[in-house]
């Protein structure tokens, strides 16, 4: 009968926890910055910022797929002067560095000089929002949206649920990987990500992203998935009650010209 030594049972832990480790590396985390505006012309101030200076140096760093959306005016929104920016970022580390491989470079600062160094008097926003997130293990990656057609007519429906204890928001989490994001996927409901709120002021919650080609589209991929079987199923298992989200907010969002998708 074999019996493990010590060393073969270090190895067999040291091997778990590498495989652990580049499991979490695979999963992504994303940067939603919300931006508030009193007026329009800090609007396209921002605007000129992120089109010209902030995403080109974000592709430097290799920062792929960022996007910038506007809501639409017929979504639950309670501002139309926002603007919304979802960074991907590979590590923790690409995140936390980010302000500092962007303050090395020259060109950058340059073409940022009028937003960065703003008076304060004179600003080009009122505030912005920041919530960091981690995405799912169903959906590691970002998968930005391929929908074609007019971007003022797309729907990208951005959703937090909250819920009310951190068991029962581990609870939905689960829930999602256990085939929600797979129902999602099989009615092509185009997911950009699925992530939990890791930093953010409505804790504990979740958000993600999907996409539509315009509105009739999105109310109808919600209509079968309502009266999808496998859905049924899965919110009919006993260990998911539906008290495991106590809130809902959604908004309707569109991207804007120089969005990456």
């Amino acid at each position: 009968m074999f019996k493990p030594t010590l060393a073969f049972l270090f190895l067999l832990l040291l091997t778990t926890f590498s495989n652990a480790q580049e499991q979490n590396q695979d999963q992504e985390f994303y940067q939603l910055k919300i931006y508030h505006f009193e007026d329009e012309a800090q609007v396209e101030r921002t605007d000129d910022y992120l089109k010209n200076a902030y995403l080109p140096a974000l592709k430097e760093t290799g920062i792929q797929n960022t996007g910038v959306f506007k809501p639409h005016e017929n979504g639950k929104n309670d501002s139309i002067k926002k603007t919304y920016v979802l960074i991907p970022f590979q590590s923790l580390e690409q995140w936390e560095s980010i302000n500092e491989e962007l303050g090395k470079n020259e060109n950058f600062l340059k073409k940022a000089e009028d937003f960065i160094n703003s008076d304060y008097k004179d600003t080009p926003y009122l505030r912005f929002e920041s919530t960091l997130l981690k995405a799912f293990e169903d959906m590691p990656q970002m998968e930005a949206s391929a929908l074609e057609g007019p971007r003022e007519d797309r729907v990208y429906e951005l959703r937090s649920y909250e819920s009310p204890t951190e068991t029962l928001f581990q609870n939905k989490v689960d829930m999602f990987n256990d085939g929600e994001v797979e129902i999602f996927d099989e009615l092509g409901f185009n997911a950009v990500f699925y992530a939990e709120v890791i930093s953010g002021p409505d804790m504990p919650n979740l958000m993600y992203m999907t996409t539509f080609p315009d509105k009739e589209s999105r109310d109808e991929h919600w209509k079968q998935f309502g009266e999808a079987p496998a859905w049924k199923k899965l919110s009919s298992k006993p260990e998911y009650p539906p008290y495991n989200v106590s809130h809902a907010d959604i908004l309707f969002l569109y991207p804007t010209e120089y969005s990456d998708y």
